[in-house]
């Protein structure tokens, strides 16, 4: 594997990428939560309510029907989760890309080097959002009564206990590794199709993510109607099959298939693909972009490299205004704003990250143009 300049994160670091990650993140479940709502009630094998065929069809409905905020509810409970569980994800998929850049894996081919960084990041990701996923898809199902997240957590965790917060977490890495690893990997590949030169271009990021998670989107798409079975736990289902839960990934894929037959693993295909294209070119493009403006934010040490740069003429307008002639000679504002000006200047000179140069800090005052005055400081005493 290779890495160009820019996704070396030069000056990004591991707190630029948790930012990004952060901000990426949220920005894409919030943006996208209406369509996330239908998709999950789209899953549902045994929906109290008859849901219409189109996607924007089904928000406009549930907002007549439900009130105009019934599509985002449960969104809350998606930022809280959201922020930290990108921020993880982002930064370890950074890591480990710098890892596999390394000339020992050099033979590692890069879609593969991708899609491995990709998976193994997931690990963090699920651990924080499956209890988030579990709270939030029982309030998107039509036959919630819950309004407020921390109100279904509580009736969840009393009823069920807390290994419920957890109950898909398996059916949910199971979908997500393989998610990852071919979105991480489509995503890359495109990158280099549509953007050879590798440099930041918004509409390559987006293109590439929504290409990227919609393909992912599809072909995971059974496993995703799985884990909404186990996290939803649907009443009417169960009360139908004379049982108390669904649990386990084998248990999921019977019910399924027994219920719904093998179409049923297809349902919500095309809410999930409209949620996941947007969704992924939404994230793609927000993180690429914010640690694209954080790579540009100048080094503080990389700003002044020598004393004699430094001058009034090369230093800041509000340095160079306090030391500017624009105070005629002789005024008496004149030796206020020279001391005011000096005092500037050696802040600046005594805060610099690295260490002056002893012969440029004499040439520099030696020399007849240079503004740089010697301040005369009290003797330290040794008694």
């Amino acid at each position: 594997m290779e890495e160009n300049e820019y996704e070396s994160l030069e000056g990004v670091g591991v707190l630029g990428s948790m930012v990004g990650g952060a901000v990426a993140g949220t920005a894409e479940h919030i943006i996208m939560y209406p369509v996330d709502s239908v998709k999950t009630r789209m899953q549902a094998l045994k929906c109290e309510k008859k849901l219409s065929k189109g996607i924007f069809r089904n928000i406009v409905n549930m907002m007549k029907e439900e009130g105009a905020l019934r599509p985002m509810r449960g969104a809350t409970v998606v930022i809280s989760g959201s922020g930290p569980a990108h921020a993880l994800y982002f930064t370890w998929y950074e890591q480990m890309k710098k890892v596999l850049a390394q000339p020992k894996f050099s033979r590692v081919p890069e879609h593969l080097g991708y899609g491995f960084a990709g998976a193994t990041a997931t690990l963090f990701h699920d651990a924080i959002m499956t209890p988030a996923e579990a709270v939030k898809q029982r309030m998107q199902m039509c036959c919630s009564k819950h309004t407020r997240w921390t109100s279904c957590a509580q009736d969840v965790y009393r009823e069920e206990g807390p290994r419920a917060f957890f109950r898909a977490y398996t059916t949910q890495l199971s979908m997500s590794m393989p998610f990852q690893a071919i979105q991480f990997a489509t995503y890359e590949f495109c990158k280099k199709f549509f953007n050879p030169e590798g440099k930041h271009d918004l509409m390559s990021h987006l293109l590439c993510g929504a290409i990227a998670g919609g393909t992912a989107a599809a072909l995971t798409n059974p496993l995703d109607v799985c884990k909404t079975l186990l996290n939803t736990q649907e009443p009417q289902l169960l009360r139908e099959l004379n049982t108390s839960r669904v649990v386990g990934m084998r248990s999921a894929v019977s019910t399924v298939y027994r219920v719904a037959g093998i179409t049923g693993f297809a349902k919500g295909l095309s809410a999930r693909m409209m949620f996941q294209a947007p969704s992924t070119a939404i994230c793609w493009a927000t993180y690429e972009t914010l640690k694209h403006l954080l790579a540009l934010a100048p080094k503080r040490e990389d700003k002044y490299e020598t004393l004699a740069e430094l001058s009034p003429s090369n230093l800041p307008v509000s340095v160079n205004a306090a030391t500017s002639p624009s105070i005629t000679p002789g005024s008496t504002g004149d030796q206020a704003a020279a001391e005011k000006g000096d005092q500037r200047l050696l802040e600046i000179i005594t805060d610099l990250p690295r260490p002056l140069k002893a012969l440029e800090v004499f040439d520099s005052a030696s020399s007849p143009k240079s503004s740089l005055k010697f301040l005369d400081f009290p003797p330290i005493r040794t008694e």
